[in-house]
């Protein structure tokens, strides 16, 4: 298999259970204690920047988009990510981030936030928000929190407890 045989498309209702799966062979039942689950589980997530990889009909890779807030900015937080065990290391989750972003950028979202390794995303643009900037609802390793900036001055306004947007309202 490679990079070549995958589509990439956004995300439909269809692919939910395939998707669910992904991400519980992927982080397990501990995904449910995360600080970044906590956020996804006050609202929607934002099917239109959410993307699949797909392989002869079966789904492979996921990921998500979820808006959230933090003092005066707004934003979209990324993930999960998650890429089958037999597909890794081919490029996938690079391109769903990827695609992610971009997509993001084309409906005008300031920032794009994460809790992920720095080796990984640094070099899709993401870089670490300066430590005691933001707080998450559950203990997080705040040097994981990462951000790419679209929209300049867009990180220095996330500030505070990160919450999904519509806790925010």
């Amino acid at each position: 298999m490679t990079f070549a045989d995958v589509t990439f498309l956004p995300e439909e209702p269809a692919h939910e259970t395939e998707i669910e799966a992904i991400n519980a062979e992927a982080f397990g039942p501990g995904r449910f204690t995360r600080a970044a689950y906590k956020i996804r589980e006050g609202g929607p997530h934002e099917r239109a920047l959410s993307f699949v990889a797909v392989r002869q009909g079966e789904v492979i890779a996921s990921v998500k988009m979820t808006r959230v807030a933090a003092g005066e900015g707004r934003g979209l937080m990324l993930g999960p990510l998650a890429v089958k065990p037999a597909h890794k290391n081919l490029g996938i989750g690079r391109h769903l981030v990827k695609l992610a972003v971009e997509a993001a950028a084309q409906q005008g979202w300031p920032a794009v936030i994460l809790v992920g390794d720095e080796p990984y995303y640094g070099p899709l643009g993401f870089k670490r928000i300066p430590r005691g900037q933001v707080s998450m609802p559950r203990p997080v390793d705040l040097d994981r929190v990462l951000a790419v900036e679209i929209t300049p001055g867009a990180v220095a306004r996330l500030t505070g407890m990160i919450d999904h947007e519509d806790r925010m309202r």
